[in-house]
């Protein structure tokens, strides 16, 4: 008998089928993902502002970028470009395009498209999230099918940025007002699935590119979405064989999930994906302050928040914060050090030290006597994030700090976070081939925003001058071997600064239903991550995909 929380759960799924028309039985060839807990469906299909809110796979899906990078393999793959060459003087890029590439409406793919689309974000700052303007001096086609990326100065890292960056179309994107609020409702773009066949409240879906430039891809007839407000949801829907494709954290996911159908149900969760952090804003005191900082960190207990919030499937964060796509990266000292180990008295006599001591009702109080009282921030639905709230929340009041958890719905959750008007945040981080670009949004000046600003990372808003300097020495060399001295010296002051609070690398939660499918990435053929979540790996999962069935 199934208990009574996940009757109303599955009576939701089926009121949401219901109010989707959703034939039964389903049309051969639809995938259905779940990837996104949200309530109702906003029609969202901008893929450069990354504060918008775009529906998934707006951006490694819907539309496409030149090379994909993936964590699995730790190499490039051409995409919509074949090749790229630096010059000499490594200050100029160039990328061989693709031939024969058109966008959904039939239109020739061009290097003026490239060119157009980085200009976009060079008008409209806020659409540089990677802060590509920061490095380069201009791009330009030469021909129809080279682009040329000139270079500021000499940024070795660069080229990822400038790999990844979802290409839009110039004869589309000209023709709109503004590109920062736009919602692109009819994407016009070069990836697998640009149709958008459906779109309601509670169900979207999206079919294929009728241009698509790869012969017979994909064999996927159609994506389709329902809307899932939290992972019990979305959990009921895969464990009763409705998803094909997730990236939920699933509760002893073996057990309710594997087992219940083993020949076709399949997880994968390496952890590759970006480290969850507890954020602390460091515009406001005392979270300015290091000795507060790592006082809040020692004051968890980190085993036991992986068991209880995460099931055991990840591990505690060390004190570079690394995940384990970096394990060749990470240095061994700076990893051991004491700050992110659980220690209650050396987290008391830190706090004592800032000034924030006890009063005669246990609780610790500013200079101005009041008790010092911290939100955490979470999103709702998700459930793993939630009991990790619980716990650090917990902890933090064992060390006679008013700490209470607040959970809201992502979106105003997200904006909350980007804008800086929160105490403490759960979140994730943002990766790249190297770990420069973890550090840089951790610890650089330049990604430093105002509070009410929206910044894409560095939530916490904290630079540092000497990060800032070894960042510039990394830019500028190929070596591996300088890289990796250099990035050791990095790992050193973000152990020593503690901008934020490293929990635990978040696994790359990835599940598979083959029952209808084959060609899902799994530990034995990692030709990308399984989880949806992973861009661009998506990209390569969705090409790979092919139903039983013919659709």
């Amino acid at each position: 008998m199934r208990p009574a929380g996940l009757v109303t759960s599955a009576l939701l799924l089926l009121l949401c089928a219901a109010c989707s028309n959703e034939p039964r039985p389903r049309p051969p060839g639809t995938l259905f993902v779940s990837v996104e807990q949200q309530s109702a469906w906003v029609r969202n299909f901008n893929p450069l502002f990354p504060g918008a809110g775009s529906r998934w796979p707006t951006r490694a899906g819907v539309y496409e970028c030149l090379e994909l990078y993936t964590p699995s393999k730790g190499d490039y793959q051409p995409w919509l470009a074949t090749g790229h060459a630096w010059s000499e003087d490594r200050r100029t890029l160039r990328f061989t395009l693709r031939e024969g590439v058109r966008w959904s409406d039939g239109k020739p793919f061009t290097a003026e498209d490239v060119a157009y689309t980085f200009q976009l974000l060079r008008k409209h700052a806020a659409l540089d999230a990677g802060g590509v303007w920061r490095f380069l001096a201009d791009v330009r086609a030469e021909g129809p099918h080279t682009v040329a990326f000139q270079f500021s100065r000499t940024f070795i890292p660069g080229f990822g940025d400038l790999a990844a960056q979802p290409i839009v179309p110039r004869h589309i994107w000209e023709r709109v007002a503004d590109p920062v609020t736009f919602t692109n409702p009819n994407p016009v773009a070069t990836g697998p699935f640009t149709q958008v066949s459906v779109f309601r409240n509670q169900v979207y879906e999206l079919s294929r590119n009728p241009y698509y430039w790869q012969p017979g891809k994909p064999a996927v007839r159609a994506l389709r979405f329902l809307a899932f407000p939290t992972n019990d949801q979305a959990n009921l829907a895969l464990v009763e064989g409705e998803v094909d494709w997730a990236g939920n954290f699933v509760p002893a996911v073996d057990r309710t999930f594997v087992a219940r159908d083993p020949k076709h149900h399949a997880r994968w969760f390496p952890l590759f994906g970006s480290t969850v952090f507890l954020y602390p804003n460091t515009t406001q005191p005392p979270l300015n302050d290091v000795r507060v900082r790592k006082a809040l960190s020692m004051a968890l207990d980190r085993e036991r928040l992986v068991e209880i919030a995460m099931y055991g499937y990840t591990r505690p964060a060390d004190a570079t914060g690394l995940n384990d796509a970096y394990t060749g990266w990470r240095d061994a000292d700076v990893a051991d050090d004491a700050w992110v180990r659980h220690d209650a008295k050396e987290a008391a006599r830190l706090l004592d030290e800032a000034g924030l001591t006890r009063g005669p009702d246990g609780l610790r109080r500013q200079a101005d006597g009041s008790p010092l009282t911290l939100d955490i921030e979470v999103v709702g639905g998700w459930s793993d994030w939630v009991r990790a709230g619980q716990v650090v929340a917990r902890d933090l009041r064992k060390l006679g700090l008013q700490a209470q958890l607040r959970t809201y719905e992502f979106s105003a959750w997200q904006a909350r976070l980007q804008k800086g008007e929160f105490q403490l945040a759960i979140s994730w981080s943002l990766d790249g081939p190297t770990p420069y670009t973890f550090y840089k949004w951790m610890l650089s000046s330049a990604t430093v925003r105002p509070v009410g600003e929206v910044a894409p990372a560095n939530w916490q808003r904290y630079g540092d001058k000497e990060t800032d300097a070894l960042l510039e020495r990394f830019e500028v060399t190929d070596s591996r071997e300088e890289q990796q001295v250099l990035m050791a010296q990095v790992q050193r002051r973000f152990s020593e600064t503690a901008p934020a609070i490293p929990l635990f690398p978040n696994p790359s939660w990835g599940e598979s239903n083959s029952k209808r499918f084959t060609g899902f990435p799994t530990e034995a053929n990692p030709y990308a991550r399984l989880s949806p979540h992973a861009e661009p790996d998506s990209l390569l999962v969705l090409t790979a995909l092919a139903p039983r069935e013919a659709p």
